[in-house]
């Protein structure tokens, strides 16, 4: 009876090293798996930006794939930021932005979170900092707070 047991827990646990093998070569062959959307940069830093100036922080895209991508989604980390996607799938081989505007009567420095969903990928991360300047002739104590 105890030889059976000892068979079994063996048969046992060499399936379970053989899935786990299998596993974590799907695994490592996802990780190499490209996906089909390629940004020029995730991160863009503007420094010295004019106290409630017009703003834009631009991310630019690709569709290296061969389906059209559809941009589901862009989650802003805070009030304080907006982001505009492109409305219209974007076919294979061309190009898109998504816009993205900070509130720049908030002084001092910042680094906020787009959180990019579409289609084809898993979601992406873009990121943008820099440095509002105090607006001009302000004394310290008019000058708002970084938020």
């Amino acid at each position: 009876m105890k030889k059976v047991l000892v068979i079994l827990m063996l048969c046992g646990g060499f399936t379970t090293f053989s899935n786990a093998q299998e596993v974590a070569k799907t695994e490592v062959n996802a990780k190499k798996k490209k996906a089909p959307i390629t940004f020029k940069t995730l991160t863009i830093e503007r420094n010295n930006i004019p106290y409630g100036s017009d703003e834009t922080f631009t991310f630019t895209f690709k569709n290296t794939g061969k389906e059209p991508i559809i941009i589901s989604n862009v989650q802003t980390s805070c009030g304080c930021t907006t982001a505009k996607k492109p409305e219209a799938p974007v076919a294979p081989k061309k190009s898109a932005d998504i816009s993205v505007k900070y509130d720049t009567k908030r002084v001092g420095q910042f680094t906020k979170t787009i959180t990019v969903t579409s289609n084809i990928s898993e979601p992406i991360v873009l990121t943008i900092k820099g440095t509002v300047l105090p607006q001009e002739n302000a004394t310290p104590a008019q000058t708002p707070k970084n938020q």
